[in-house]
């Protein structure tokens, strides 16, 4: 986390909006996707309000010994580089094979911007990706963390 920046935006924040949280409310920073124009597309979409899923490989957060979010958790979305743009509040979380992954979550996900078969593609692909990095294989019934979240706060 990128300390100097996301705390004074989150501290702006719960300035702003004391009714959803305060100074000493748990957070984290993430950015979206796996590359500077991913994320800044991710985040421009999350700030329009288009996108409102995510999904994550579950394997990942073993890997990286990181708990899976919470219904109601905060999370401080930044570009690539760590600047802080939004805050994302979850309101519901599933566990699925990445095969299982609905329709209605891929759109929430792409922010209605790719069919299915496209979002399909490219996720199996950044997965694809995420497993080698670990130096493991991608199966398309791997578990994957389905996020949806609502913006609470954009700049």
């Amino acid at each position: 986390m990128n300390e100097d920046l996301v705390k004074p935006f989150w501290k702006q924040f719960v300035t702003e909006h004391p009714e959803l949280a305060n100074e000493d409310t748990p957070y984290s920073d993430e950015y979206f996707g796996d590359d500077k124009k991913t994320a800044r597309q991710f985040l421009d979409l999350v700030k329009s309000g288009d996108k409102t899923a995510t999904c994550a490989l579950y394997r990942m957060f073993e890997y990286y010994e990181e708990s899976v979010p919470d219904e109601g958790s905060f999370h401080v979305i930044t570009t690539f580089d760590g600047q802080p743009e939004a805050i994302i509040q979850v309101t519901d979380i599933d566990i699925i094979p990445f095969r299982a992954v609905p329709e209605d979550i891929a759109e929430q996900e792409s922010g209605n911007t790719k069919d299915f078969d496209d979002w399909y593609n490219e996720y199996e692909a950044i997965f694809t990706r995420a497993m080698e990095s670990i130096g493991e294989t991608f199966e398309d019934d791997l578990p994957v963390v389905c996020q949806q979240f609502k913006l609470v706060y954009k700049q």
